[in-house]
This record gives structure tokens, C-alpha cells and sequence, in this order.
């Protein structure tokens, strides 16, 4: 058998990597989005709470 597993051809790696790469880079920017959401979700519910005390995540 050769190196390779299954019927893909060795000129077809490289366009599943890169699909895959495109695939996981989609799902990075996703994600990011999802926790950037969450973070002002819960930054906004912390200074409804507590309008005396200002969010302790802004600069030093």
C-alpha cells in the first residue's frame, strides 16, 4: 500500500488542508465573536448591578 490512506490522491491533500484550515479559521473568528459577546453581556449585567463601581478589566 502507499503513504497514503483511503482514495486521495497526494495532489488532493493539499486542497483538503487548505479547505480544513479555511474551515478551522472560520470557527477561531466565530468563536471569538461568541466570547466577545459574552464578555459585554457580562461586563453590561456587572455595571447594571454596581453603577458605584466601575469594571476593574479596563487599563491599569
Amino acid at each position: 500500500m502507499g503513504g497514503f490512506s483511503g482514495n486521495r490522491s497526494p495532489m488532493g491533500k493539499d486542497t483538503d488542508s487548505q479547505s480544513r484550515e479555511e474551515r478551522l479559521a472560520a470557527k477561531l473568528r466565530e468563536n471569538l465573536r461568541r466570547r466577545k459577546a459574552q464578555a459585554r453581556a457580562i461586563e453590561g449585567e456587572e455595571s447594571a448591578e454596581n453603577p458605584a463601581n466601575p469594571s476593574q478589566s479596563g487599563a491599569q
